[in-house]
């Protein structure tokens, strides 16, 4: 007998929680089953769009629905942590869109109370689940020692003091929307730095327009990693080692190919098309480890969740400096 679909409640009704709708619609592994908003409007919208029979005028009300196995929470940076609180306390699973919180203390209670309370949680840092991400970590050990992680991702946006990325009050800034892919890559390859240097210009609201960071590794490999709100960038990566290097196409973070590169010898391309946009992969991750009875996927354990926003706590307190 084929398992029930996990049931997602979605908190939040923008742009991400679209992307994720519309992609949960591609698997089987789940189904939509209500959708909470801070408004009865937004939600209405919301579930008329994706026929969503459920809906919330409140997040506290979606996380106390007795028919949600599992709250993805797609609300703004600065409303993760209390949202995601919510959803722990009324006993439920949780997805937390990345950056996970706006900052690693904030990250710390979230994984305490989760794992206090046996409770499944998550950073939806959904490039690790991609299949091309995936065969990179097979990859790996075919490159030698590693060197070098190159990794970019410029975006451009037009200078609105009310858009999510230039708002303050919103958790904006280069870094924690964009500079996240980056930083998390590098640790999903590197691990932990244990010295970071990072240079970063403001935008006219204050926050970081743009941000570049030198990560370095006890293995005396460092990772070079850029971001901007100001232009587009090439959004490739590339992990060098000492006997091969893998060239990812541009955008590294989403759907795309790779290349492996000998350091003698001929190159080997991997060739990966994908159905939507790539977030589907992480909601069956989601499923199959509730249905493992799991509390955290290995591809993205929390305590690394933690190192991440350690790191990017690092990279804001040298910019502030």
């Amino acid at each position: 007998m084929a398992e029930k679909p996990v049931r997602w409640g979605i908190m939040g009704t923008g742009g991400i929680a679209g992307a994720f709708a519309e992609d949960l619609g591609l698997t089987d592994s789940g189904v939509i089953s209500a959708v909470g908003s801070r408004n009865r409007e937004s939600a209405d919208r919301f579930a008329d769009r994706f026929g969503v029979g459920v809906r919330h005028g409140s997040y506290a009300d979606l996380a106390n629905d007795p028919d949600v196995d599992v709250v993805y929470v797609a609300t703004p940076h600065p409303m993760h942590h209390a949202n995601a609180l919510l959803a722990l306390d009324a006993g439920k699973a949780v997805l937390v869109e990345k950056a996970f919180t706006m900052n690693a203390g904030e990250a710390r209670e979230l994984v305490a109370v989760a794992r206090e309370r046996g409770l499944f949680l998550m950073e939806a840092m959904w490039t690790r689940f991609l299949p091309h991400v995936r065969r990179i970590r097979e990859l790996l050990g075919d490159l030698g020692d590693l060197v070098t992680v190159l990794a970019d991702h410029g975006q451009w946006f037009a200078e609105d003091p009310a858009f999510r990325l230039f708002a303050p009050e919103l958790g904006g800034g280069a870094l924690l929307d964009l500079g996240v892919y980056p930083v998390s890559f590098a640790s999903m390859v590197l691990g932990a730095p244990n010295r970071v240097l990072s240079l970063s210009d403001p935008a006219f609201t204050g926050v970081d327009a743009q941000t570049s960071m030198l990560l370095g590794h006890a293995s005396g490999a460092q990772a070079v990693l850029s971001c901007t709100l100001r232009a587009v960038g090439p959004t490739t990566a590339t992990i060098v080692g000492t006997e091969a290097r893998l060239e990812i196409e541009g955008a590294f973070y989403a759907p795309t190919s790779f290349t492996l590169i000998p350091r003698r010898g001929e190159r080997t391309r991997f060739e990966y098309t994908d159905e939507g946009s790539g977030l589907r992969h992480e909601a069956d991750e989601v499923a199959l480890r509730l249905r493992a009875g799991e509390t955290e996927s290995p591809h993205m354990p929390l305590d690394e969740t933690v190192s991440i926003m350690e790191t990017m706590d690092e990279v804001l307190a040298q910019s502030a400096g």
